[in-house]
């Protein structure tokens, strides 16, 4: 099944050529959440209204994703209620938004989260809160199902992702060998999740190399090795392994347990743990707001958004970290922070395909293929016969640079982004244009941040994440890299470190 990768990608990039348009007039959808044209305000530095009210409160949250909820959650639960969550979108959430239709809930972005492991406190603490976790044990509903995973490699379906069809010994002994090494890392407590409880500052060196380069500088050359530790980093960084810093490619494999029980799922993905924290602290969050300027004074901090002025005691900063070059007088453009471009899809299927062969799988892989394949909504059903679900079908546009991948997203039309989708499926469920009724796509320009090489441990990021000042930064991209524990953490260490400095228990 391997395709020409010539006539599948143009510029570098993951632009699709030679697509014949088959204009399936059955199949219905637009793209969805599209907020770049207000976000391209703040680009082109366009001129805004003056407020025309002033609104005095603690603390002010700018961003609604998960770091924003995060922040929100910890002032809640430490009984502090004079603060505001301002999110420029109509519904709060980031890349845990989800939707839902006649069929199920679905995601539109994130999916699961790891089982976490001891040191990620603050995400036990918040299952807790939600009863995913209770008395030390995961509730089963909320674990992925098995099958969790497969890969269609040869022209055969396998379980799992890592590639067990077509290896020599060779190719077997070189995944044994790197499995061996990345254990080695995970003993050295360096790789952790959160980065900032890890140790072992010599290793930080592995930051100013690529991961691409470090496999080849350790003698793993099989092409078997390099496609998935490539799937790894397009699936957690939406880069190519030869732009990701080799600590982050070996962090992905040692930060976590090799036999954890896992992942939590549901059907709308993150989406359900948005949906809950919304629950709890909904009543302080304001959509629709985008903030167009911060002003730091003496005695606090200006926001302002829309026609109102909110004067504040301190902002936590939960929105992406590059923004703050367009919000903040004076504030530098980032070097260090690179943000990968996606696509994501919500495919609604009428029935599986023939091709869809036995026990449907949670997420579904295609070898050697330029996107990431698809989750289905439905897997988590407790139904014993399922005929119409929804496929979240992922890509991260990683080949090529980012500003021409961008550029790429709002260049091309929905048909076609619609007919790149089908052409990739159709390679493998032939029948697909008969199943799908309807796809809606979201375009993300500024996905996730990209952990490049030397940008971990960089001087910019470290400083950012010390949190000086009355403006807090809370985005996961303070890390480098763009996962919910990270989110999370940093979002509760800002919430914390403002009560502390208004004299309240942090």
């Amino acid at each position: 099944m391997k395709m020409d990768r010539r006539k599948f990608v143009s510029l570098g990039s993951a632009a699709l050529v030679g697509l014949s348009l088959k204009g399936d007039s059955k199949i219905e959808g637009s793209f969805v959440n599209e907020s770049f044209a207000i976000g391209h305000l703040l680009r082109d530095r366009a001129a805004f209204s003056a407020p025309k009210r002033v609104e005095k409160v603690s603390i002010i949250i700018i961003g609604g994703g998960i770091a924003g909820l995060s922040a929100a959650w910890r002032l809640q639960k430490r009984g502090f209620k004079d603060f505001l969550l301002l999110e420029m979108n109509s519904e709060a959430g980031g890349n845990a938004r989800y939707d839902q239709n006649e069929i199920t809930a679905f995601p539109w972005a994130a999916h699961y989260v790891p089982v976490p492991g001891l040191q990620a406190q603050y995400v036990r603490e918040l299952f807790e809160d939600l009863g995913v976790l209770k008395d030390g044990q995961w509730e089963e509903r909320y674990l992925a199902y098995s099958p969790q995973e497969r890969l269609f490699i040869y022209g055969r379906w396998q379980e799992g992702l890592e590639p067990s069809i077509g290896l020599t010994s060779k190719d077997r002994e070189q995944f044994q060998g790197l499995e061996s090494l990345f254990a080695d890392f995970r003993k050295t407590g360096a790789f952790t999740i959160p980065l900032e409880a890890g140790k072992n500052s010599r290793l930080q060196e592995l930051d100013k190399l690529s991961f691409s380069n470090w496999l080849v500088e350790k003698g793993f050359d099989s092409k078997f090795v390099h496609w998935y530790m490539n799937y790894a980093c397009r699936d957690d960084y939406g880069a190519l392994a030869c732009d990701t810093s080799a600590w982050a490619g070996i962090h992905y494999f040692s930060s976590r347990e090799p036999d954890e029980k896992g992942p939590l799922t549901w059907p709308e993905g993150n989406g359900w743990i948005t949906r809950r924290l919304l629950e709890r602290v909904g009543e302080h969050v304001r959509t629709q707001q985008m903030v167009h300027r911060i002003k730091e004074e003496r005695h606090g901090v200006s926001v302002f958004a829309g026609d109102v002025q909110y004067k504040a005691e301190f902002v936590v900063f939960a929105a992406p970290t590059f923004l703050a070059h367009y919000l903040l007088e004076g504030f530098p453009r980032l070097n260090d922070f690179i943000y990968s471009p996606w696509l994501t899809a919500n495919l609604t299927l009428d029935r599986y395909p023939e091709s869809h062969v036995g026990e449907p799988t949670w997420d579904t892989v295609f070898f050697d293929s330029p996107t990431l394949g698809y989750v289905d909504a439905m897997h988590q059903s407790l139904s014993s016969h399922v005929e119409r679900t929804v496929w979240t079908f992922y890509w991260a546009l990683a080949e090529g640079s980012p500003a021409q991948n961008r550029q790429l997203l709002l260049d091309k039309d929905w048909h076609y982004w619609k007919e790149a989708i089908l052409h990739d499926l159709e390679r493998v469920h032939a029948d697909i244009r008969q199943c799908v009724s309807r796809i809606d796509v979201m375009r993300m320009g500024h996905a996730m941040v990209r952990p490049a090489v030397g940008s971990i441990f960089s001087d910019e990021r470290q400083r950012l994440s010390r949190r000086a000042g009355r403006i807090l930064f809370a985005n996961s991209d303070l890390s480098g890299i763009s996962i919910f524990e990270e989110a999370q953490y940093h979002g509760v260490e800002a919430a914390q470190e403002a009560l502390s400095r208004l004299g309240g228990a942090g």
